[in-house]
């Protein structure tokens, strides 16, 4: 199976975070003709730009990315009608508890989100793993393993959304109908914030959903970490063993 096209890490994070937050931060000061709404667009525009850009590129999009991109609209449209702050702290909690309960949810389709977010070929050998899987007693151990992890990962969506909304409101105070070069820049440093606070507090939550997953994967299979990585070589005393078989 040929390996997904991996996603460009540096242009995913200088264009959804490096260039919004300078823009609208620094905006004003770069751009003192232009409108504070339109600086906001203008913000707006590189994460957008950016989905849909890889999405052609990559050919592949998950809800979660999805989701990401309209959150970015629904934060433009917010701006440009010049709603209250509530309302921008209710959009950026409803954003990770609509992801949590879809993966949740989505464990009763045949594409759970858990496979996106952690099971995926991006980073297992999902055939040689399945190939391990010869027995219903072990199909049904990957099954309560992969739910265990999807409760993990749906709590982790949970705390950010908790945390989102806290810090939204502590940081961004001012109505843009009031001073909209000033809710730029406190929607900017919200969300750098917002990725440092809970990336600190969700990424262990997140690590040991990954190790559960590892070590039970190793438990079911009998494969190392290293073997079930995608394109990982398979040991030559294995590999002629299955050769034999």
């Amino acid at each position: 199976m040929p390996q997904p096209q991996r996603e460009n890490l540096l242009a995913n994070i200088g264009f959804n975070l490096i260039l919004p937050v300078l823009i609208l931060n620094k905006g004003s000061k770069w751009l003192p003709s232009l409108d504070p709404a339109l600086i906001m667009v203008l913000a707006l525009v590189f994460p957008v730009g950016y989905f849909i850009f890889d999405y052609q590129r990559r050919k592949k999009a998950n809800l979660v990315s999805i989701l990401g991109a309209v959150g970015v609209l629904l934060t433009g449209g917010i701006s440009l009608m010049k709603l209250n702050p509530m309302v921008f702290a209710i959009k950026e909690t409803l954003m990770p508890l609509l992801i949590g309960v879809a993966v949740v949810v989505s464990t009763k389709t045949k594409n759970p989100l858990i496979h996106a977010l952690l099971y995926n070929p991006e980073i297992f050998d999902i055939e040689k793993i399945e190939n391990r899987l010869d027995t219903t007693e072990k199909k049904t151990a990957m099954q309560k393993l992969m739910l265990g992890c999807t409760w993990i990962i749906a709590a982790s969506f949970l705390i950010s959304a908790a945390l989102n909304f806290f810090l939204t409101r502590i940081v961004v105070k001012t109505d843009p109908r009031i001073d909209q070069a000033a809710y730029n820049a406190e929607v900017g440093t919200q969300y750098w914030m917002s990725i440092v606070v809970i990336g600190a507090c969700t990424l262990p939550i997140t690590l040991y959903a990954m190790w559960k997953l590892f070590k039970g994967i190793e438990k079911l299979t009998g494969l190392k970490v290293e073997e079930v990585m995608h394109g990982a070589e398979q040991p030559k005393d294995k590999a002629e063993e299955n050769d034999v078989k």
